[in-house]
């Protein structure tokens, strides 16, 4: 059984899409040895001439909700959301901690398999570790609100769903923007981590059976039936006996 379409997954050619440009920066960045392109050395060079210590300071906090135990949280709370009852919400938890635990994985293969290096690192205005290639804070960040998306997009009301969905969407470009700004990425780095986790929640919505997982649709409130129309039902089986009877 196929995902139905919720909220803010991606539909197969959104999909399909990411995944293609992402192969594309890909291997452009592999073609490149991990060398920067010449509008990720401009953006990186403003960002560095441009770091007042209050923007620092905001963007060392912001980055920090992007990794660690946050996104986690943010995975079991939507399952716990979505789920139609208890046990449902405990295995959607679970599972939907499983996927984002699975995406990492593959994150982190493709991490190694290319191996781009980071910006030099007197650059850096925060701590980092690793390759840059995709950003693990842009990927993880937008696996998390597009989980919550379409948990709360799942049992919301329109109106609230979209301010929610839109709040999470800007909290996840600023994770990743505050990594090029704090210069322990380039920008083909986020760019990467935000198509990869597009793919990766269109890949579930495609393969996961989340109906089961939603809460079931209320049927339409019956009318009640009144006096008259009691009275007209009895009338008419009444008429139908006496017309279907013989005479004696």
């Amino acid at each position: 059984m196929t995902a139905r379409r919720t909220g803010l997954l991606p539909s197969p050619g959104v999909t399909v899409l990411c995944a293609t440009l992402f192969v594309l920066l890909a291997v452009g960045v592999i073609s490149r040895d991990g060398a920067p392109f010449p509008v990720e050395l401009s953006l990186h060079r403003w960002a560095v001439n441009h770091r007042p210590d209050a923007a620092v300071g905001c963007a060392r906090a912001l980055t920090a909700t992007g990794t660690g135990l946050i996104p986690y949280l943010c995975a079991v709370a939507a399952g716990l959301i979505a789920g139609r009852d208890a046990r449902r919400r405990l295995c959607a938890a679970a599972g939907v901690l499983g996927f984002l635990g699975l995406a990492q994985a593959a994150r982190y293969g493709l991490l190694h398999l290319i191996g781009r290096p980071r910006p030099a690192t007197a650059d850096w205005a925060t701590h980092a570790s690793g390759f840059a290639f995709p950003s693990g804070h842009a990927t993880t960040s937008a696996l998390a609100a597009g989980l919550l998306a379409w948990a709360v997009t799942s049992r919301a009301r329109p109106a609230p769903a979209r301010i929610g969905c839109a709040l999470l969407g800007c909290w996840a470009a600023a994770v990743g923007l505050s990594r090029i700004h704090l210069g322990v990425h380039w920008a083909g780095d986020v760019l990467g981590g935000w198509l990869f986790a597009l793919a990766w929640l269109g890949l579930g919505a495609a393969l996961i059976p989340l109906p089961r997982l939603l809460p079931r649709q209320r049927p339409p409130y019956p009318r009640r039936r009144g006096r008259s129309d009691a009275g007209r039902s009895g009338q008419g089986g009444h008429n139908s006996q006496t017309c279907g009877a013989r005479p004696e």
